[in-house]
């Protein structure tokens, strides 16, 4: 561990006594400890906290620039609460008490932050090939994520990631040829909603099951049944799981260096039992692809070993670029239909108007095809509404990091800086939103001739995918799957309250922003009611 020492003048003065008594020696540590003390205060004192007051008296030329206004925290650590439970609603405050909503700096430990609750400079930041980079966690890295695409430094190897996305794993071919998956999911989850019809129940577990079932189809090729247990599936599950708790937690060590020897939460030690754990999982199913002759629909892990020349990866690439697919494209799907689900449950009116939606559209004598979903205007909207109002990564899940000095809003910003963009503050903002606070999902309804309004990165007063080059590359294919399975669970049904449960919509902040009490709802049948037969295999009749 390297340790910065800022006053060694502080020994030297030390040694000039000539005689080292007790009296002596006391009056030195005394000494010390004030010269400790005042430099501590010294560094708080700055506005954003010690971090930014460290850097201004080591930097002559950062004294001339105007500071960025922001909380100081507390000596040493900063503002390290800011970052706890609720993050993005502690920033959002803080920003509003601190007049800084267009950029704000902050201290974590030694780390230098800054945040914007600001659609213009969260464009600057998030579009500036300056704020290219990551910082990468202890976690992330330890969890391999370092070598994929999303903490992968800004060079030559990321941009050979990326395009792998762009051209092979996330074009519109690909996201077409696993349209049969989702449709089958979809399905699934229909006839085990099916069993719940007389009762209420709780909806996550099956949505982050069905979310699951859907990335180990894309990323491996394994198809499992949602009502069936099958060992591989919650093997992989409790990986997950782990690797979210561990990207989740505020890690001191990251901002804190010197605790870094001490691992006080345990994180490096559970990194160190959880990748290989995923080193053996991945490498089996990656052995396996290799000693099969082709496949008629190709998974992600066929399209990587097809790869060759300057595009081709290791074994080890592979594993990290496989593992951040399936861990990145878990969580995010099943959030977001939990949280539209209790939208529709709350707004009654709401749901009706997607109901008619469908009814016109559909009908009731068939299931909803993706083709259909182009024509619902207003399910699209509800959609958007929710990424609004309830955005999966509040503070777009990961910051950047300057890789240069460089200007924002005006401010000098240093190289090393982190930066972070509040999209939940954004997309409450009346500054930008009529009503923010309310729900309605007229203001995204489009009439012909009219623009229609892009989630996907181009307006940042709602972006929840990020925007610019670190923009989430699953993008469009986590929102064709979610808008997807919510047609085809509204159509199938009415969604309902529980009289002794009502909806709460508090939240909980891990790596993805979910409800902090999973949605416990019921059903009632619009189109068909489940009917057993003797054979065991379910069919259906039309309900009129």
């Amino acid at each position: 561990m390297r340790t910065d020492i800022d006053s060694f003048w502080i020994f030297a003065l030390a040694s000039k006594c000539r005689a080292f008594t007790q009296e002596n020696i006391a009056w030195s540590l005394l000494i010390m400890g004030l010269a400790w003390t005042a430099i501590t205060l010294i560094y708080w004192a700055y506005p954003g906290g010690p971090a930014w007051g460290k850097y201004k008296l080591k930097n002559a030329s950062f004294t001339i620039s105007k500071p960025i206004p922001g909380p100081r925290g507390l000596p040493f650590i900063g503002s390290m609460k800011l970052m706890t439970s609720l993050a993005h609603h502690k920033i959002a405050a803080a920003a509003d008490t601190c007049k800084a909503k267009r950029l704000m700096a902050f201290s974590l430990g030694d780390t230098r932050v800054i945040v914007t609750c600001n659609p213009d400079v969260a464009k600057e930041i998030l579009n500036s090939s300056v704020f290219a980079d990551r910082p990468v966690k202890e976690s992330a890295y330890s969890l391999m994520f370092n070598r994929a695409i999303g903490f992968a430094p800004y060079g030559v190897y990321w941009r050979t990631l990326r395009k792998i996305a762009s051209t092979h794993l996330f074009c519109p071919k690909q996201i077409k040829a696993a349209e049969s998956q989702r449709r089958q999911i979809a399905s699934q989850m229909v006839s085990m909603f099916n069993d719940h019809e007389a009762s209420s129940f709780t909806v996550r577990g099956l949505f982050k099951r069905a979310s699951l079932n859907n990335m180990m189809c894309s990323v491996f090729g394994r198809e499992y049944k949602l009502d069936s247990f099958n060992n591989e599936v919650e093997e992989l599950r409790a990986l997950v799981e782990e690797g979210y708790n561990l990207l989740g937690i505020l890690n001191w060590t990251d901002h804190l260096p010197w605790l870094a020897d001490f691992d006080p939460q345990k994180i490096r030690f559970r990194c160190s039992n959880l990748v290989p754990k995923v080193n053996r999982f991945v490498s089996r199913i990656i052995a396996e692809h290799r000693a099969q002759t082709g496949s008629e629909t190709p998974d992600f892990v066929d399209v990587l070993l097809s790869l060759q020349g300057h595009d081709k990866l290791s074994d080890s690439d592979m594993i990290a670029v496989l593992w951040e697919m399936i861990f990145r494209g878990t969580d995010t799907v099943a959030v977001l239909i939990e949280w539209i689900l209790a939208r529709m449950v709350l707004h009654p009116d709401v749901q009706a108007k997607v109901h008619d939606e469908l009814d016109k559209f559909v009908g009731r004598s068939r299931a909803v095809a993706e083709s259909d979903i182009t024509a619902m205007v207003y399910l699209q909207a509800v959609v958007k509404e929710v990424l609004r109002i309830h955005p999966p990564g509040p503070l777009l899940s990961w910051a950047r990091l300057a890789i240069t000095d460089t200007a924002v809003d005006g401010y000098h910003v240093p190289k090393g800086t982190t930066a972070m963009v509040n999209m939940w503050a954004i997309s409450r903002d009346p500054e930008f939103w009529e009503e923010p606070l309310q729900f309605m999902p007229e203001r995204f309804e489009t009439k012909e001739g009219e623009l229609e309004f892009s989630v996907l990165g181009s307006d940042l007063s709602l972006a929840p995918f990020g925007s610019g080059r670190r923009s989430c590359p699953g993008k469009t294919l986590g929102l064709t799957t979610v808008t997807f399975w919510v047609a085809s669970l509204l159509h199938e049904y009415e969604w309902l309250p529980c009289v002794d449960n009502n909806v709460d919509l508090s939240e909980v902040l891990g790596l993805s922003c979910e409800m902090a009490n999973p949605l416990t709802v019921k059903v009632r049948p619009r189109r068909y009611y489940y009917k057993p037969t003797v054979l065991g295999v379910p069919s259906y009749v039309l309900d009129v």
